[in-house]
């Protein structure tokens, strides 16, 4: 069994950089405790490279510039087989069937985040850069030195003294390795610029590019430099530039013209080549012909640019330059059979070869460096359905998807970063094409109705036809299992026929579940609450204490309505309000007056004719709950069964189902109600308004990962439901968030991360 050392030092250990001691061993055996000087010369790759070469200057500009508009995201990962199939798709190009699956893995196994304290981080890595700068400086000396070092600064003192509060970029030609021996090869580095400055491993993301040269003494420690392999085109390409500017800079007369029969002397030499000029230069005389008296000979002095063949080397130079980069030659605009066409092909392979290759490369080593300090469950990821040069394989994805019956429409707007429809149940159905019929004959249903033959004394329901019967009490039977009661008649080719309910209507939206709107009676367990209501019946977030347990006050139901509900209250209580199990209240009434206006406007063909107003198909709805709370039993179906006193039989809201209770809810929700608390203390609740006094203490719970009671689930959901609006950030509090009350408030209850799992947990409960 470990010991409490052991699992201290395993805890302590548990983030390090260190590497096995046996590898190290086999590996590192020679060295000592001594600098590792890197043989690569990285001076030289940014001096003759990146400051001194246009091509390779204009390479990695393309690559960061490209790299840097894509967006990071931050998710908590619910489950890591899922994650790694999904690593495994995006690592492997992006055409349209991977682009597809990826997104619906993606959507399965990470639930997204937001303003979180790595989200705040990233977007400003330190006072003087945003993540648009950092980022192009690590992929840029990455792309020159095949290295990149991340220095992470820790607050000095604080709570979040384990966290980085800062990041720089470090230029990587002045960094060096130091190594404590084969025990632990990386034990610092050191920045040398403007003097020696000793930095901690443990600090330090180092990401580093494929080195093979394994000689025993640490080089292999050092990324290899993708210029290392051009070196000689970069050298090429350099000295063909500098040839050319010499050429034309010590370009002189192109030859000698001399008379092979005696010398001439220097004023018949200036009138020969004045006659010359006059009778044989220009565009008039092109392609003419010469003729003179004299034999004359000609010495050339030099070759011209193309005799020494400049072009071609340079552009052949180029051509290997993009190749060691993974870049299309036809981006840097000197290949002449460039059209609309391949240019846009060639963007699309300059993200898929270069870009998305190095952000995947940085995405795993900050989710190994990085996220763990932040929490387990945390992964950062980078956005790649927002880069339009994909959005054609973003076309392909949602032709596919419209024929994948297999999926809910749901799980297609996860897939398109839509995010899911939380209103509409129907939108987590499966919807099977019409046209899809089984195999086997056998399976097939015999849809060929059966000959009608009528003989009351002793056939009950008429044959191929349904809920049709030739006697009264079948039909009343009938009518009883389907929610109702009573029969109407027909008359079928001379017989007279008998069907369940008084009328045909009423046996039609009995038939198609519609019975309860009938009635004009929603069921509470299937209607869905989160309506828009005027500001008359606006839900209030405040609550009351009862008994040490936390209940929802009623809605805010005004003038004379308000009047009306609270004499409902007091005359039912003066006759029944002794026996706790009938007593009515307020906020039992006005929740029910709420929920009647919703099944008012969410379904107006189910109000009756005699029905003006939404007031009344509201009180209509009090009146029945009352009815069902003084007798026991409502007029036909039952609902509102949740606002009954617990003591009622007919009540849903029972001890017994509130003993159950919930910690598995997601970090993430634990995560933004810490935030929310330390905004807080850190800025003062005279500066951080938003919430009342129940959302700090259920932000308060959700910090120390108190058990949650079913109640307590079911009014999380309620409220998130109701405050969805405030889920992202105003922007005139872009900069200060902790100023937006809305947002404030809804990430004291978990904000985005808790509803999916509160919603899950209230339905399925």
């Amino acid at each position: 069994m470990a010991s409490i050392f052991d699992n201290f030092k395993r805890l302590v250990t548990k983030n390090s950089q260190a590497t096995n001691s046996q590898f190290n061993r086999a590996i590192y055996n020679f060295l000592g405790d001594t600098i590792i000087t890197s043989a690569e010369n990285d001076d030289s790759y940014i001096n003759k490279g990146y400051r001194f070469n246009s091509t390779v200057y204009s390479i990695v500009n393309l690559i960061t510039k490209a790299a840097s508009t894509v967006p990071f995201q931050v998710y908590e990962v619910q489950s890591q087989n899922s994650l790694k199939r999904y690593k495994a798709l995006t690592s492997n190009g992006f055409d349209a069937n991977a682009t597809h699956k990826a997104q619906v893995i993606l959507k399965n196994s990470m639930v997204e985040l937001e303003g979180t304290e790595i989200h705040e981080l990233l977007n400003r890595p330190n006072p003087a850069q945003s993540y648009a700068s950092f980022l192009s400086e690590v992929i840029a000396f990455g792309k020159l030195t095949g290295n990149r070092y991340i220095y992470g600064i820790t607050p000095e003192r604080g709570a979040n003294q384990s966290k980085y509060g800062e990041l720089y970029v470090l230029p990587s030609q002045a960094m060096e390795i130091h190594s404590g021996g084969f025990m632990k090869p990386v034990d610092h580095y050191t920045l040398e610029y403007n003097g020696t400055f000793q930095i901690d491993a443990d600090d330090v993301c180092h990401i580093k590019d494929f080195n093979p040269y394994f000689d025993g003494s640490g080089q292999n420690l050092y990324g290899m430099s993708p210029l290392r392999a051009g070196l000689r085109s970069m050298d090429a390409n350099n000295e063909a530039l500098t040839t050319g500017v010499k050429y034309l800079q010590n370009q002189t007369a192109r030859g000698v013209l001399m008379s092979e029969e005696g010398d001439l002397n220097e004023v018949q030499a200036k009138q020969l080549k004045e006659k010359f000029r006059q009778q044989y230069q220009g565009s008039g005389n092109a392609g003419d012909v010469i003729i003179t008296p004299k034999k004359l000979s000609w010495v050339n002095f030099g070759l011209n640019a193309a005799d020494l063949s400049l072009i071609e080397q340079y552009n052949g130079t180029i051509k290997d330059l993009c190749n060691v980069y993974n870049v299309p030659a036809v981006l840097l605009n000197n290949v002449e059979s460039a059209t609309y066409n391949n240019v846009k092909e060639a963007r699309k392979m300059l993200y898929t070869n270069a870009v998305i290759p190095e952000l995947m490369k940085i995405r795993d080593e900050l989710n190994r460096w990085l996220a763990p300090k932040y929490g387990e469950k945390v992964f950062i990821d980078f956005d790649y359905t927002t880069i339009p040069e994909l959005q054609e394989e973003t076309d392909k994805v949602v032709a596919q998807m419209s024929q994948a019956w297999w999926l809910t429409p749901n799980e297609k707007r996860a897939a398109m970063s839509y995010g899911k429809d939380q209103e509409n149940e129907r939108m987590d159905e499966y919807y099977i094409p019409a046209n899809l019929l089984p195999l086997g004959d056998s399976d097939m249903p015999d849809m060929t109705p059966e000959p009608i033959e009528i003989e009351p004394a002793e056939k009950r329901q008429v044959p191929g036809m349904n809920d049709i019967f030739t006697t009264i009490s079948e039909a009343q039977q009938r009518a009883n299992e389907m929610g109702g009661e009573g029969y109407h008649q027909h008359t079928y080719d001379g017989y007279t026929v008998y069907m369940p309910f008084e009328t045909h209507e009423e046996y039609e939206a009995a038939k198609d579940n519609r019975l309860d709107e009938f009635y004009g009676e929603m069921d509470a367990d299937s209607f869905d609450y989160n309506f828009e209501l005027d500001s008359r019946y606006d839900d209030d977030e405040d609550t009351d204490q009862d008994g040490g347990e936390i209940i929802q006050k009623a809605p805010q139901i005004r003038g004379a309505m308000e009047t009306a509900l609270r004499n409902k209250v007091k005359d039912h209580n003066d006759e029944y309000g002794d026996n706790p199990a009938k007593r009515a209240t307020y906020s039992m009434l006005a929740r029910s007056f709420v929920r009647g206006i919703g099944a008012y406007r969410t379904n107006p063909s189910s109000v009756r004719p005699n029905v003006s107003s939404e007031d009344q198909w509201a009180l209509g709805r009090v009146n029945g709950l009352l009815y069902a709370l003084r007798t026991g039993k409502f007029k036909r179906r039952a609902y509102d069964t949740d606002l009954l006193p617990e003591e009622h039989p007919l009540s849903s809201d029972k001890k017994s189902q509130k003993a159950e209770t919930y910690s598995d809810y997601p970090q993430g929700a634990t995560n933004n109600a810490k935030r929310m608390l330390e905004w807080r203390e850190k800025y003062g609740r005279d500066v951080v308004k938003g919430g009342t006094r129940v959302g700090w203490e259920r932000a308060n719970q959700l910090a120390s990962r108190e058990a949650l009671s079913l109640d307590t689930v079911r009014r999380v959901n309620s409220f998130l439901a109701r405050h969805k609006d405030n889920a992202k950030i105003d922007p005139q509090y872009k900069d200060e968030p902790w100023k937006d009350r809305g947002y404030v408030a809804y990430n004291l209850w978990g904000g985005a991360a808790m509803v999916s799992w509160a919603k899950r947990i209230s339905e399925n409960d």
